[in-house]
């Protein structure tokens, strides 16, 4: 019995470990966040020569009028060009987007992916581009976003992420997404930037030097989570990845738990697996090259996802207090309330400084009734990744009422 008490004690206090180093993570870099991080004012303008990549599978329920909204940005005309990369998109579709000024590129796979269509439009289009800015098929940027992302590459940036915030508010589920945003943005992108690390890539509202991003994004294979694998990339060379706070992009909530499951899935399986292949390159780079940064990201590559850190501290939590209470002479119980408190109020701590005060609302407070089951359907998914980093799931966009 003795070795089996053991056992259960050494499985407690890893995960009291692994847990209260996450909780310790997050709330350094949301502390972080609530300062400020400004740009430096450079010493020059120059006007670069933007092509905007956006990708769409099947998105011909949003893509004409996402098309439409990107040709009014306030930068000058002549010095960007909206190209949409059409896979699968009905002929009627295609009509209508031949109509606008900008240029369609077609695409076809017998497995899609974004990395492809991507590889595929940079192919087409030739090298007469100072930036790549990605969009996804369902994102409008604000009029002066385009201008915003110039300013960063003239303080000497080769890569730029955006503040990608929620276009919809239409229910409990986009509320819940929506903040999940606006935590992970507040952390791992104005948070880190404040203390010296880069800022993490999203997907879209992200911006690279082209000819950079072509030869980069040629040696990215990913079904699923190419931002991940692009990014450690970067990383694991050296660069260093901009954000731009007040460079606004909006992006379409998920709106179906269906739709938030699979999304997770794809996310969770996506992590797990960089974080496999880059563990002991991050060793390496972090001890014998000082790359704090590429180390950092292949660390949030296995650190558990903001919605599930809270849920689980907070069950732990619940639990040891029940035990403290109930049965204190509990010998199996080596960690307890006093070991998990100071944990859990990091982890809420973290939450309440990266939330912005919007959100401060009743409609929040509805929406935080639906976290149970987004823990759940997290939680769910961690059992469920095999083989979900190699299929591409698509997310159908189109808000509803």
């Amino acid at each position: 019995m003795d070795v089996l008490f053991i056992i259960l004690y050494l499985i407690e206090l890893v995960i009291y470990i692994y847990l209260g180093v996450a909780a310790v993570y997050v709330f350094i870099f949301a502390l972080a966040g609530i300062f400020p991080h400004k740009q430096k004012q450079a010493k020059s303008t120059k006007q670069r020569k933007f092509a905007v990549l956006i990708p769409g599978y099947k998105e011909d329920a949003v893509i004409v009028d996402v098309a439409k909204d990107a040709l009014k940005q306030d930068y000058p005309q002549d010095s960007y060009e909206v190209i949409v990369i059409a896979d699968s998109f009905s002929a009627d579709t295609l009509k209508k987007l031949r109509e606008l000024a900008i240029r369609v590129v077609e695409v076809s796979f017998e497995v899609s992916t974004k990395s492809k269509a991507l590889n595929k439009a940079m192919a087409t289009i030739g090298d007469n581009y100072d930036v790549a800015l990605v969009l996804d098929a369902d994102n409008l940027m604000a009029p002066d976003f385009i201008t915003k992302i110039n300013t960063a590459f003239d303080n000497g940036f080769s890569v730029v992420q955006g503040h990608r915030a929620a276009k919809n508010l239409n229910n409990s589920f986009a509320i819940l997404d929506a903040i999940s945003e606006e935590v992970n943005n507040h952390i791992f992108r104005k948070g880190h930037r404040v203390l010296g690390f880069s800022s993490a890539l999203i997907g879209s509202g992200m911006a690279f030097d082209y000819g950079f991003f072509k030869e980069t994004m040629s040696q990215v294979k990913a079904v699923g989570g190419f931002d991940k694998e692009l990014e450690l990339k970067l990383l694991k060379s050296g660069e260093k990845i901009e954000y731009v706070h007040d460079a606004l992009v909006l992006d379409e909530k998920v709106q179906k738990s269906e739709v938030f499951a699979n999304q997770r899935k794809r996310w969770l399986s996506a992590q797990f697996v960089y974080f496999a292949r880059y563990f002991f390159p991050g060793l390496y780079h972090l001890f014998f090259k000082g790359n704090f940064d590429f180390f950092d990201k292949v660390y949030q590559m296995v650190s558990p996802p903001r919605i599930l850190l809270l849920g689980l501290v907070g069950i732990l939590t619940a639990v040891y207090t029940a035990l403290w209470f109930l049965i204190p002479n509990f010998e199996f119980v080596k960690l307890s309330i006093i070991d998990w408190l100071p944990v859990f109020v990091l982890v809420v701590a973290a939450f309440l400084l990266s939330i912005p005060r919007k959100f401060y609302n009743a409609k929040t407070l509805v929406a935080v009734l639906t976290l149970p089951k987004a823990f759940f359907l997290m939680f769910i998914s961690l059992f469920k990744l095999k083989g979900a980093n190699k299929k591409f799931i698509h997310t159908e966009h189109g808000v509803e009422n």
